[in-house]
C-alpha cells in the first residue's frame, strides 16, 4: 500500500471519503463542519481505483499518472477546506488500497466517518452507491451518509434517533452527544405496529381487542422514555422529546427526517452468505431520508 499524509493513527478525527464527485464535495463540506464541531482533525481519504505511483527506479509516464492527478485533486480539496476553516487541521491521504477496506480500516480509529451518497462509479439512477452501502455494513465507528437534497437545507434544531429496543443504547448516547454539540433538541422516535402485519395486509383486516391494543400502546410510549432516561442527567442541556408512532418503522423515520438536521440509527447487522448485511429499515432510511443519516455500530 502507498499512502500520502500524516500518521493515520490520529485518533478521534473525522474521516471523509473523497473522489472528486459532486456528492463527495457535499460530504467534504459536511465533514469539515463535523470536525470543527468536535474540535478535531479532518482526514480526506481517497482510495483505489486509480493507477498506483511508479515503483522505485521506474520512469514515470508523461503526462502525469492518475496517482499524481489524484494526489493533486485531494490537495485541492484540502486547500478548499483550509480556506473556509483556517484553524482546522486537514490531513490528505491517498492510498492504493481499495476504497472500501481503506475506509473501514481508517474508521477503526475515527470518531466519525463521512461519505456522500454516490461517487464517480455510481449509476445515475441509484439513490445510494455500493461503496456507501458496503462501508455502512462494516464500519467500526459511526458513519454519516450525507443525503444530497438535505445537505444545503436550513437547520431545524432537531436530532432524530430511531429507537427499536433496549439494544440501541450506543445510538441514543451518540444522538445525545450530537444534540449537545449542535445546541439542538433530541427526538427519540419508536415506530410500532399492532398486530405485527403479514406482508400485504392492512390494519383494517384485523379485529384487535381494545385491551391488548391499549397495552401495546403503553409499551410503545414507555420504550423511548426508558431509553433516554439514563442520559438525561449527563446531558441536562438537551431538550428531549420521547415519541412514538403507530406505523412501519421505515416510512415513519423517513417522514420524521423531513424536520431533522440528522437522523441517528443503531446498525443491527446480520451475517449472510454474502457477508454482513444491513437490515431493511436501515437500508430504506439510507435510500430515502431527507437529512444526513448516522449509523452507529451495535454489537
Amino acid at each position: 500500500m502507498t499512502a500520502t499524509g500524516k500518521n493515520e493513527d490520529t485518533r478521534g478525527r473525522v474521516v471523509v471519503g473523497f473522489d472528486g464527485s459532486e456528492p463527495s464535495f457535499r460530504a467534504l463540506d459536511r465533514a469539515a463542519e463535523e470536525a470543527v464541531r468536535r474540535d478535531t482533525a479532518l482526514e480526506v481519504l481517497c482510495g483505489w481505483p486509480w493507477n498506483p505511483p511508479p515503483l522505485p527506479g521506474e520512469t514515470p509516464h508523461e503526462p502525469p499518472t492518475l496517482a499524481e492527478e489524484t494526489q493533486a485533486m485531494v490537495g485541492q480539496a484540502v486547500e478548499k477546506v483550509r480556506a473556509t476553516h483556517p484553524g482546522l487541521e486537514v490531513i490528505p491521504v491517498t492510498t492504493s488500497e481499495a476504497v472500501v477496506p481503506a475506509l473501514v480500516r481508517h474508521s477503526e480509529t475515527a470518531a466519525l466517518t463521512v461519505l456522500g451518497t454516490r461517487g464517480h462509479g455510481g449509476f445515475t439512477g441509484l439513490l445510494l452507491g455500493s461503496v456507501s452501502l458496503r462501508v455502512a455494513a462494516h464500519s467500526a465507528s459511526p458513519l454519516m451518509v450525507v443525503r444530497g437534497e438535505a445537505a444545503d437545507g436550513a437547520a431545524h434544531g432537531t436530532v432524530l434517533v430511531g429507537v427499536e429496543s433496549d439494544e440501541d443504547g450506543d445510538a441514543v448516547r451518540f444522538a445525545f452527544e450530537e444534540a449537545s454539540r449542535r445546541g439542538a433538541r433530541l427526538r427519540a422516535l419508536h415506530a410500532w405496529l399492532y398486530p405485527a402485519l403479514p406482508t400485504g395486509a392492512y390494519m383494517g383486516a384485523f379485529d384487535v381487542p381494545p385491551k391488548e391494543g391499549d397495552e401495546r400502546r403503553k409499551e410503545a410510549e414507555a420504550l423511548p422514555r426508558y431509553e433516554v432516561a439514563p442520559f438525561r442527567k449527563e446531558f441536562p442541556d438537551v431538550e428531549v422529546i420521547p415519541d412514538n408512532e403507530c406505523n412501519a418503522a421505515a416510512p415513519a423515520l423517513v417522514e420524521a427526517s423531513r424536520t431533522a438536521d440528522v437522523i441517528v440509527l443503531a446498525t443491527h447487522r446480520t451475517h449472510r452468505h454474502l457477508g454482513l448485511q444491513l437490515g431493511p429499515v436501515t437500508q430504506a432510511v439510507l435510500h430515502h431520508a431527507h437529512c444526513p443519516v448516522v449509523l452507529v455500530p451495535t454489537d
